[in-house]
């Protein structure tokens, strides 16, 4: 019997979620069909069943489970019978959730509908007269019976919460695993990391200045747009060098620095934040930071990212200008030590050599953990960023 595990995910992460099965109960696969989504806080992928059989489930939809935990067994011996049931349909689903048997004292089985009112009001359908065909419960005699409960009794000497009903009613729903686990683990980095952030701005005008002049034949020669996340990129390359407390972890009482540079480039997607990482970006040209961001966004978009593509950063830099964010404090992502926030370019006025102009400006911050970080070494690393943004010709000279 081949059993199904939840695979292991990357560093410092030791559980993952079953999000929802892919096949029925007792369906029969070849190798490379999909079993069922794993959610954890990085990302959301498709797990193969590995061998061909008839699957029997092991654990649930919604189930929080150690990595390596058995979840499902596959038996070989029956790998040549014709594929059934590869795919749960939303019908088998509902009959899953759907009573089988009529609830004590009353004749008729639920329909779903009616089932799941019965589990949100918490009324007794034994004590419930069915105006439906056949005597059967209909959801208006479910509701009315729930209307119709007595209040709970509360204790005189407990002073009762009292919460407005909201006006015009509410729609609930569950969160998912994926973004129960992202607020989990920024919870976690706000309680175990001391973070601190500081600010600078931009004037992006040499920037522009020179994409404008080069954009053009940047994606004629390079065949890709030239953006500003690979100026900043590369902007901060060179300051994670000059300042690499930055690019550091905390591991017990050691300080780990790595060699290279790992940049994460956080992308919003439909399901939550993730973070595909850059390997060895400071070995990389602006090309190669362009079509490696273009690439990462097209997988994310497409729910195509692999563990790995998440595996490894050192440090995380996130835009939120381009949702026309104009400040805010970004949230380090575990085990990293900083992170950077881009905003969105404004012209506003400034001083310059006596006199105000008008300029395009960006906000950016920096988080950072400062058990390892300075608030010197924290600012040193955002003017530098600054200084070289602010004459990007530093970047091609390396000065």
């Amino acid at each position: 019997m081949h059993q199904v595990k939840i695979p292991a995910v990357g560093e410092s992460i030791t559980e993952g979620t079953l999000a929802r099965w892919l096949v029925a109960d007792g369906a029969i696969v070849t190798a490379t069909t999909q079993l069922f989504e794993l959610e954890t806080d990085k990302i959301s992928t498709a797990v193969e069943a590995g061998v061909a059989g008839k699957v029997t489930r092991k654990a649930k939809e919604g189930d929080t489970l150690p990595i390596h935990t058995v979840v499902a067994e596959i038996d070989p011996s029956v790998a040549g019978a014709p594929v059934t049931a590869a795919v749960a349909k939303p019908a088998e689903k509902a009959a899953e959730l759907a009573p089988t048997a009529a609830p004590a004292g009353n004749s008729q089985a639920l329909s779903p509908a009616v089932a799941k009112i019965v589990a949100e009001t918490g009324v007794d359908p034994a004590k419930i007269a069915g105006t439906g065909k056949d005597g059967r419960l209909t959801k208006g005699d479910v509701l009315a019976a729930g209307q119709a409960k007595p209040a709970p009794v509360i204790p005189a000497t407990v002073p009762p919460m009292v919460t407005p009903a909201p006006v015009g009613g509410v729609t609930r729903k569950k969160m998912t695993p994926l973004r129960q686990r992202i607020a989990q683990r920024l919870v976690q980095a706000q309680r175990t990391a001391a973070i601190l952030t500081t600010f600078n701005e931009i004037d992006m005008s040499a920037c522009m200045d020179l994409r404008k002049r080069f954009k053009e034949e940047f994606e004629k020669k390079q065949g890709i747009g030239l953006g500003f996340m690979s100026f900043f990129t590369a902007a901060t390359i060179q300051a994670l060098k000059k300042y690499p407390g930055v690019n550091s972890q905390i591991d017990g009482t050691d300080i780990v620095t790595p060699d290279g540079v790992h940049m994460g480039i956080a992308v919003g997607t439909e399901k939550g934040l993730v973070v595909p990482v850059l390997k060895n970006a400071d070995k990389m040209g602006f090309a190669d930071i362009e079509k490696a961001i273009r690439g990462y966004a097209l997988k994310a978009k497409e729910g195509k990212l692999a563990i790995d593509d998440l595996q490894g950063g050192t440090f995380t830099i996130t835009n939120g200008g381009t949702y026309g964010s104009l400040l805010s404090t970004p949230i380090i992502n575990p085990p990293q030590s900083g992170i950077l926030g881009m905003h969105a370019i404004k012209d506003r006025p400034i001083a310059l050599n006596g006199q105000v102009v008008i300029r395009p400006m960006m906000y950016v911050a920096l988080s950072y953990d400062h058990r390892i970080v300075d608030g010197a070494e924290a600012v040193g690393f955002l003017v530098r960023i600054k200084e070289l943004l602010e004459a990007p010709e530093r970047l091609i000279l390396g000065l």
